[in-house]
């Protein structure tokens, strides 16, 4: 087996801690040659059958980006209403989307009935391509904080309404709505951290059977 060298080791555990979710972005363009290299990064990403189940929408349109907003916006609020006291108070001081700023916004599909990879794989567990898809993302997102990109993935949408608004076929099923550009801030401690809304385990508990 080919082994990395340990600087290599060393510089991929820092990329690891530095992959964090980024709300805060410049708005100043990425550069499309840029963006195409981490792209790039879902051609070599592993995928249950080699079904590559992953369908991406670049949404650039000021309709689409508008819709996917007051999505957000809406799912947002009735997302506060679940919380109560001081969590709904923290809550709401929460930036949770960087849609209104970032300058590439990409909303990743798995297509459920994709015939490439014949089915291999997903026979008894369907949702292994969307955990594909999931695994290509993580990629993505890699190789975009390697190049000092920031990633951002909104998960508070209505995704049968995004579906409607961005007018896909009935058998992709939304997986991931992703803000791209430089963020305004370097910071490796992920904000919800930050803000105090939860903290990260510092050991991984491990059952065994």
């Amino acid at each position: 087996m080919h082994t990395f060298p340990e600087t290599f080791q060393r510089d991929l555990d820092d990329l690891l801690r530095w992959r964090r979710d980024v709300r805060h972005f410049r708005s100043d363009p990425v550069d499309e040659a840029l963006l195409q290299q981490c792209l790039d990064a879902f051609l070599v990403a592993p995928s249950v059958g080699l079904s590559e189940p992953w369908r991406i929408i670049r949404v650039e349109s000021d309709a689409a980006r508008t819709a996917a907003l007051a999505n957000y916006q809406a799912a947002n609020a009735e997302a506060l209403t679940g919380y109560k006291d001081d969590k709904a108070a923290l809550y709401a001081q929460l930036k949770l989307s960087g849609m209104q700023e970032a300058p590439v916004q990409l909303a990743v599909y798995c297509d459920e009935c994709t015939q490439k990879g014949a089915g291999l794989g997903a026979g008894t567990m369907p949702e292994m391509r969307r955990y594909s898809v999931v695994s290509a993302i993580n990629l993505f997102w890699l190789a975009a904080r390697a190049r000092g990109i920031g990633v951002g993935w909104v998960s508070i949408l209505d995704p049968v309404q995004l579906n409607r608004d961005l007018d896909v076929p009935e058998e992709w099923q939304l997986v991931g709505y992703l803000c791209v550009g430089y963020p305004e801030e370097a910071n490796d401690t992920p904000e919800l951290e930050r803000k105090g809304w939860e903290d990260r385990r510092n050991a991984l508990p491990i059952e065994t059977r």
